[in-house]
């Protein structure tokens, strides 16, 4: 049976990427995309390519949104196999913990967090229609407690405290939802992802700068999610990336 996957944020970037490889395998995406139109282009360009792709309205951070792409898809196919949670935003601008204003990080939470959690709770229910079924959270290695405090990690210097929180407090529901469904015989894994350093538009940056810098290609990003997404394996409660496992 076809496996049928969402990806949230999927109309550009990396999002996008791992559509197009998934749509390669054979799996019949859901593009979430926060624009419709911009959803339906991109969809289009996937399915000029020969892929089964369908474009969803989806904006992570309006709840009555969800309630509708839930709606949609329970209509239109009554399960689920695969919820990639890949929408993100980071809004710091590289300030510092001490002036960055509350707005700032709550504007983080908004997407990173609270639209993650809201999505996938949402979703829940159909994939318990799925025989097994895989939740993927794109968070960060921005996100890990031990790395950024550690001198040789490439994010000690980072300062993002905003997005850095919000990818912490994912990987936290990440372990504890996937302790809940091994606790309780759901089969359905939840696994967080670090893509490293990608050169998109992320939080408003210049692609080409970003990848004259050492930046991953959006599909070098996408590959440790897209390695998850195929494997037939019962993994869950990791955070990892293309070089093995990232310490939380």
């Amino acid at each position: 049976m076809t496996q049928l996957t969402l990806i949230t944020g999927a109309n550009r970037g990396m999002g996008f990427e791992i559509a197009k490889a998934l749509g390669e395998h054979g799996q019949h995406i859901l593009l979430g995309a926060r624009n419709a139109q911009k959803g339906e282009a991109a969809a289009q360009t996937l399915r000029d390519q020969g892929m089964t792709v369908d474009a969803i309205q989806l904006d992570v951070t309006n709840h009555e949104s969800i309630t509708q792409a839930v709606a949609k898809v329970t209509a239109d196919y009554g399960h689920l196999d695969i919820l990639i949670n890949n929408a993100g935003a980071a809004f710091d601008a590289h300030r510092a913990p001490s002036i960055l204003d509350l707005a700032t990080i709550q504007q983080d939470f908004e997407i990173n967090y609270f639209g993650l959690v809201d999505v996938t709770q949402q979703f829940i229910p159909l994939l318990k229609q799925s025989p097994s079924a895989k939740i993927i959270n794109v968070t960060s290695m921005m996100g890990s407690l031990s790395q950024a405090l550690n001198p040789e990690s490439e994010v000690f210097h980072a300062s993002a405290v905003g997005y850095q929180s919000a990818k912490a407090a994912a990987n936290m529901f990440t372990i504890q939802l996937a302790k809940e469904f091994q606790n309780t015989g759901v089969p359905i894994t939840v696994n967080s992802v670090d893509p490293g350093v990608v050169a998109t538009h992320f939080g408003g940056g210049d692609p080409e700068m970003a990848k004259s810098r050492g930046a991953k290609t959006p599909a070098e990003g996408a590959k440790r999610t897209i390695e998850l997404a195929l494997d037939d394996s019962k993994t869950t409660a990791t955070f990892s990336n293309t070089n093995g496992i990232v310490p939380w």
